[in-house]
């Protein structure tokens, strides 16, 4: 009998960051910038570099914050559209990470489908899946820049008669690429972020419009294009301009999220009169367009020179407020009896949270369960050993907060380098931390997902502000050893083992 062939030998680094996308691009690059000395690779599931800019190819993609702050701190966004399209955002990522050699250390399809952690190695490894098949990679740290939700497919609900329907359903998550839309009929069943960019986007592509909705959402136009940041640029150096820019786009975001939460009235009648102002021959303004909540209980759809006013305007597209009885062999039922014809019916009705890509992970052989966990400063999680993940803010860009991350990512590590630490892990918190939701909106891809997610504390450093200053001095300068997150210094063990290597 012949004996099976020996496992492959796994792959060392010293960090793994798993995915291509915004964060893993800027993790890598002040992983090679401020701790040049360590081994790094990515790891990509898919075929390209981008993430949600590759995955998303449905008509009128776009960013729903500015460019300014969305894009990379140290390669500011020159466009002059600063809602950007999205093709032009994964050119932009695409040619960052070519620009700093970033793309040489990226592994395309290749999957990290589990991670063991063992304290007496201090190592990650970690269950790869490629075409050559299933290997192992190890590495002492793993950063998880997968994002938040679930690739393979998007919320998807079944409605009744939903077979019944004599043309096509899609999801924009799965945009089909065949799909001719002039002249067509089409119903976008949603009200958030997607539906409002799709709406005026099909519009213009000759199709006949309808929005489909259950509640409204708070829909606020926004200028494409930055004036002062466009002076900014003409005046001084591109550094200084970008981060002139960048800072002046948070302070007046981060203004409007307070005044929304101390006065969610004014808020709300403020966006009313504009909403009001942009739809001057529209009955019923207050009906599609008044939520039953409170300015960022879940956060604002921005629409980019009012392009979704413009098409409800000149008849292009219409808006429903009605919920959905069942579909037709013609299109949509409502409650109300209302009939919505349709050739085809987009779902544009929400993502599915995934944390850390699904991954499966184990700690010292127990199974990591997210939801009995708790989160520390936003980046690790308790009693999980050199693991940071990528979360941005919901009420601000996302990169604002993956790069104050990777920033303090490499802090950790050159901090460890230094005093001959092996591993950190954050503690567990005490009793007298009250445990909260993870994240605090009311939208419906949060409140399904709520009881998979781990939760946050009532005071820092386990609380999740959604405030980039305060986060931009504790993440800068705040202490690293803490008394929560816990360094450990190699075991005899692992000593021996490096030894021996």
């Amino acid at each position: 009998m012949t004996a099976p062939a020996p496992a492959p030998p796994a792959t060392e680094f010293d960090v793994v960051i798993v995915g291509a996308g915004l964060s893993g691009i800027d993790a890598a690059y002040h992983l090679q910038t401020r701790c040049p000395d360590l081994r790094y690779a990515i790891f990509e599931a898919r075929g390209a570099i981008g993430g949600t800019w590759d995955l998303f190819r449905y008509p009128g993609v776009r960013s729903d914050s500015d460019m300014h702050t969305l894009g990379f701190p140290f390669r500011p966004w020159r466009d002059r559209k600063t809602i950007a399209a999205g093709n032009d955002i994964r050119e932009y990522i695409e040619d960052t990470a070519k620009l700093f050699g970033i793309d040489r250390h990226i592994r395309f399809d290749h999957r990290i489908v589990a991670a063991e952690w063992s304290s007496a190695d201090a190592r990650w490894t970690l269950r790869c899946q490629a075409e050559g098949g299933d290997h192992l990679v190890r590495c002492r740290f793993l950063f998880m820049g997968s994002g938040y939700y679930d690739y393979a497919g998007g919320h998807a609900p079944q409605f009744d008669g939903q077979e019944s329907f004599a043309g096509r359903i899609v999801h924009p998550q799965q945009w089909p690429a065949d799909l001719a839309v002039s002249g067509k009929r089409i119903a976008v069943i949603g009200s958030g972020a997607t539906a409002v960019t799709l709406v005026p986007a099909l519009a213009e592509r000759g199709a006949q419009v309808t929005m489909v909705q259950r509640s409204p959402s708070y829909i606020v136009a926004h200028p494409s294009q930055d004036a002062l940041a466009d002076r900014l640029y003409r005046w001084l150096p591109v550094a200084a301009a970008g981060r002139l820019a960048r800072w002046k786009n948070v302070a007046m975001g981060l203004a409007a999220f307070q005044f929304s939460r101390a006065w969610p009235k004014r808020m709300r009648a403020f966006i009313l009169k504009g909403t009001h102002a942009a739809l001057p021959q529209m009955a019923d303004v207050d009906r599609h367009f008044t939520p039953s909540y409170d300015p960022w209980d879940q956060r604002l759809c921005l629409v980019p020179d009012a392009d979704l006013f413009r098409v409800l305007n000149d008849g292009s597209a219409a808006i429903v407020t009605d919920t959905i009885r069942r579909f037709t062999p013609e299109g949509v039922e409502l409650e109300s009896g209302a009939q919505v014809a349709a050739d085809v019916i987009v779902t544009a009705t929400g993502l599915k949270l995934h944390l850390m890509g699904g991954v499966a992970i184990t700690v010292d052989g127990v199974p990591f369960a997210a939801q009995d966990q708790i989160i520390y400063r936003g980046m690790m999680v308790s009693g999980v050993p050199n693991l940071v993940f990528a979360m941005g803010y919901t009420n601000a860009s996302w990169t604002l907060k993956i790069d104050l991350v990777s920033r303090r990512m490499c802090r950790v590590l050159d901090h460890m380098r230094r005093r001959g630490y092996a591993y950190c892990v954050p503690a567990a918190p005490g009793a007298a931390i009250e445990r909260r939701p993870l994240l605090d909106f009311s939208s419906g891809y949060v409140q399904r997902a709520e009881a998979q997610l781990p939760g946050q504390g009532s005071r820092s450093p386990w609380r999740l502000r959604q405030n980039y200053f305060l986060d931009y001095a504790a993440f800068r300068f705040g202490r690293l050893e803490d008394g929560v997150l816990q360094f450990r210094k190699a075991t005899n063990h692992d000593r021996d083992r490096k030894a021996a290597e």
